[in-house]
């Protein structure tokens, strides 16, 4: 481990490795943490009211998992250790009702945990019980809510751990996790210049070395097959960070068509507060946007789950919003569906309009999101418009727009399909 701070100078001047493209700078990354922690809280709730499900599918809990697999570069296939299998019985959290409210009870002390030890004590009750098929798959989601006390964890992680450490940990045991742990967070502390707080820099670092993105030293030692899939692995990594990269162009496309929209029909119009700093065709987002966020009637938490909506309309020099849209590509739509209704349920006064913008193939997704019984049986009407439509008709509505409701020309909603 002498040459750890080489290995770590090695990770981050990668511009393709973890630290680069999830990491840091990374907008989606940051409001995955609101998203996923409302998530939890909506499973501990779910599990109180008796309300959770005895199947994964459909469930509060597959919406968390499925907004930490959106963080794609390290946390693919992270649901499969949560999906029910009901030959084996595991993992035994849906049909056992004892174990669903312990897992509840975990979930809550973990959340509102104002220590590390605390999280620690819970970890060790949670192991006691020996739920089968509970294991520290649940790392992933304490990552989410703890991000500086606890790593994620995954077969990528360990493998690349016990490859930097020249140690045989397993997978499976909330005893080793704890142990991996305690030894990334002393690497941590003794090189936090080079890394950071946030436990995901080195658990990337570790998810890199065992995927085989990222060789330590040379490759002299590697047989022919290890260097051809070590090569594999770099053009499927450059494949994943192309397409994320026009991801991120078409999302920041939209917001501009929205941004431009907003402003000709003589609203204040502003971005996500972390997507200010984007621009389009070279026009900058800022230069578009008002300068100041308004003050909202709501609290403080409340505030920074809404100025993190795609893109907002207000009534020109007022606080009061008319317009909110979330652009959502291959991200959960239902995170998207979130931050509208925390909108709606604190400070509607009922003359907003709401609006998912997705692309053409993703229709099916959205209406089958927009069925879900709390939205479906709510008063909120959330309708949605295709990319194609949007970047079609932006400049006409432009022309000829004389207040929000042209927007309807070009929005469908599940009531008039």
């Amino acid at each position: 481990m002498n040459n750890l701070n080489q290995i770590i100078q090695q990770y981050k001047n990668d511009n393709e490795s973890v630290y680069n493209t999830w990491f840091v700078d990374n907008d989606q990354r940051l409001k995955a943490f609101r998203t996923i922690r409302r998530g939890v809280l909506q499973v501990i709730e779910d599990i109180k009211n008796k309300n959770f499900p005895n199947d994964f599918k459909e469930s509060s809990l597959e919406f968390v998992l499925n907004c930490i697999a959106e963080q794609k570069q390290v946390f693919v296939g992270v649901a499969h250790p949560f999906y029910w299998k009901p030959k084996l019985r595991i993992p035994d959290i849906y049909e056992n009702q004892n174990n669903k409210i312990a897992f509840g009870q975990f979930l809550e002390n973990c959340i509102n945990a104002k220590s590390e030890e605390q999280v620690v004590k819970e970890i060790v009750k949670l192991d006691a019980l020996k739920i089968k098929g509970l294991g520290p798959a649940v790392a992933s989601i304490l990552y989410f809510i703890h991000p500086t006390w606890f790593p994620p964890f995954n077969t990528a992680i360990l493998n690349g751990f016990n490859f930097l450490y020249k140690d045989k940990k397993k997978l499976g045991s909330w005893t080793e996790y704890l142990k991996i742990r305690e030894t990334l967070l002393e690497t941590n502390s003794a090189h936090k210049s080079e890394l950071s707080n946030d436990l995901g820099a080195i658990a990337g670092l570790c998810f890199e070395i065992g995927t085989q993105k990222m060789l330590i030293g040379n490759d002299e030692y590697l047989s022919e097959e290890e260097r051809n899939k070590f090569e594999k692995n770099i053009v499927k990594r450059q494949k994943e960070i192309q397409e994320e990269k026009q991801e991120e162009n078409l999302h920041s496309e939209m917001q501009y068509h929205l941004l431009k929209i907003g402003a000709s029909l003589g609203f204040d119009v502003t971005p996500a507060s972390n997507d200010k700093s984007k621009a389009f065709n070279g026009q900058s987002f800022s230069f578009i946007s008002m300068n100041k966020f308004p003050e909202l009637p709501c609290d403080k938490d409340t505030q920074n789950t809404i100025k993190l909506i795609d893109v907002l309309w207000f009534e020109k020099g007022t606080n009061n919003i008319i317009g909110a849209f979330e652009v959502e590509k291959s991200t959960s739509i239902y995170s998207g569906i979130l931050r509208l209704s925390d909108l709606y349920f604190s400070i509607s006064d009922g003359d907003e309009v709401f609006y998912i913008i997705i692309p053409d193939s993703r229709e099916k997704d959205v209406i089958q999101q927009l069925n879900r019984p709390a939205i479906k049986n709510s008063k909120m009407v959330i309708k949605y418009i295709l990319f194609s439509e949007l970047r079609a008709n932006c400049d006409a509505i432009c022309k000829f727009g004389s207040d929000h409701s042209i927007m309807d020309k070009i929005a469908k909603s599940i009531g008039t399909l």
